[in-house]
């Protein structure tokens, strides 16, 4: 790692915080700003970064783009009209993690055990939260089943690379958007929104850690 990377590194993780803070008191004007500039400061470190495979970093910054434009979508006013251009945002991302990840090269040992970790969560939450979904928003349910399956290809393919960061990682943002799905379709509770944006942060940031 080149030591602008590891400052920029630090960076992101100051303005998570300071993300973190503005979640947690309701401080919207803070989180315009903090939220967009977390994922902005994140995508410079990756650019600095002296990664194993350079493809595969140009893939992970693109899913990088794609997350701070879904963050915009998801922050603004007005949810449930962005809500999908959101979803559609870190679809795509994902989309190109996978990609950076099988560019990378990946175990198909790991992609095994990753399979089957998802399986047995999508048939217990996944299930429930697809039931949510058709109860409250049944015009949702296409796109959240597409963005289920992408994410969760997402993390099988992060058990492939068989590297600690991008296991937690993506078991972190899984949990973020399992998270954010229980908040929105099922059963909304204080302290999730904190949850949800730590999770998410972390997420990205172990990913993007491992590239090196």
């Amino acid at each position: 790692m080149t030591g602008a990377a590891a400052v920029l590194l630090a960076l992101t993780l100051v303005v998570a915080v300071a993300d973190w803070i503005a979640v947690g008191l309701h401080n919207k004007p803070l989180e315009y700003v903090a939220k967009p500039a977390t994922m902005a400061v994140l995508i410079a470190a990756t650019v600095a970064l002296d990664p194993v495979d350079p493809t595969a970093r140009a893939w992970f910054v693109a899913a990088l783009a794609f997350g701070l434009l879904g963050d915009v979508f998801l922050m603004l006013p007005n949810q449930e009209k962005l809500f999908v251009g959101g979803l559609g945002s870190f679809l795509v991302g994902h989309l190109c993690y996978v990609i950076g990840m099988l560019v990378a090269g990946v175990s198909s040992g790991g992609l095994l055990v990753g399979f089957v970790l998802v399986v047995v969560s999508l048939a217990t939450l996944g299930r429930h939260i697809v039931r949510g979904v058709q109860d409250g928003h049944p015009e949702l349910v296409v796109p959240v089943m597409a963005y289920v399956g992408v994410i969760s290809a997402m993390v099988v393919a992060a058990f492939g690379r068989v590297s600690a960061p991008a296991i937690v990682g993506a078991l972190l943002f899984y949990a973020s958007d399992a998270l954010i799905a229980f908040n929105r379709f099922l059963d909304s509770r204080p302290w999730m929104p904190m949850a949800i944006i730590v999770t998410y942060h972390l997420g990205q940031v172990g990913l993007v850690l491992s590239l090196v």
